[in-house]
């Protein structure tokens, strides 16, 4: 995924005053391309510390009670904002190599995001018991 960063969409310039500089450039989609992925790429590495942080904890009871559901609400949210950039990155790219037709870019997209909607529609209700279980106090 990241490796798209280096490897742009269209490639570069190779014969001109422009050397090296993108060939879609100053197109928004790939503008949209290049924040999307950064923010992907950002919040990819938090997801991943987050829960090497859950996997290297003491679990004392303090850190069951306050110290990993944090790292497990950071790490679930950096996930989704991720995956969500990572989607917006891959539709920015097919709207770049397809050009306006958009016959070819919604159908894609659509479909490229179902399985990505439905993966954060079973997760997110689990993100709200913890943060419930943590933070909201019940009375009996």
């Amino acid at each position: 995924m990241f490796a798209a960063a280096f490897t742009i969409p269209g490639g570069n310039f190779q014969d001109s005053e422009s050397i090296g500089l993108p060939i879609f450039g100053r197109k928004k989609a790939f503008i949209t391309f290049i924040v999307s992925d950064a923010i992907s790429l950002f919040s990819s590495s938090t997801f991943v510390l987050m829960f090497l942080g859950v996997l290297t904890s003491r679990y004392g009871e303090d850190d069951f009670l306050k110290s990993l559901p944090k790292k497990l609400m950071v790490g679930l949210c950096a996930l989704f904002v991720s995956i969500a950039a990572m989607m917006i990155a891959f539709c920015a790219t097919i709207a770049i190599m397809f050009d306006g037709r958009l016959s070819v870019i919604f159908p894609v997209c659509f479909l490229a995001s179902i399985p990505v909607s439905l993966f954060m529609k079973l997760q997110f209700p689990l993100l709200v018991e913890i943060f419930n279980s943590t933070y909201v106090e019940y009375s009996i």
